[in-house]
């Protein structure tokens, strides 16, 4: 991990409010000159710190009526069958995000579907596979959530 001076917490809190920002207004924020400003993050690019840039989507307008938690119990806790699982949940385009947590859940996986039917569609082919003791799904009325990290360092 880089050290960080105050400049770096600048660009890290302004580029996690608005990912978007342009770098001259970046840099006039964090104090510095345009050129510096995109040298530090490209920095923190390279070090991993920024890890990419994404999009946010309006749900309904492209169709997603549903989203959903499903906890998930496993039959038996082996590393690489865990793993498996892990992998296999991500490359499902439902899903969006996986949690492995502590507590009678192995997992928490937070997806989104059409409707009910396809969300009743994706927990059945979820309890056909063998590793998997037990679901429980929890459909989601509404999100609340800060668009990022904060930031400690």
């Amino acid at each position: 991990m880089p050290n960080f001076d105050e400049i770096d917490l600048v660009i890290l809190r302004e580029l996690r409010n608005n990912a978007r920002i342009a770098n001259k207004v970046l840099a006039h924020k964090a104090g510095i000159a345009p050129s510096t400003c995109l040298a530090r993050v490209q920095r923190l690019e390279k070090a991993g710190v920024i890890t990419g840039y994404h999009a946010e989507l309006n749900a309904r307008s492209i169709g997603v009526g549903i989203q959903a938690m499903i906890a998930v119990q496993l039959e038996k806790h082996i590393r690489e069958q865990t793993e498996a699982l892990k992998t296999h949940l991500l490359d499902l385009e439902e899903v969006l995000a996986v949690f492995h947590i502590t507590g009678k859940d192995d997992f928490l996986v937070h997806v989104a579907v059409r409707d009910t039917e396809n969300l009743r569609e994706f927990v059945l082919q979820m309890v056909d596979n063998e590793e998997i003791a037990h679901v429980e799904t929890y459909l989601i009325y509404e999100q609340f959530r800060h668009p990022s990290l904060p930031v400690y360092i």
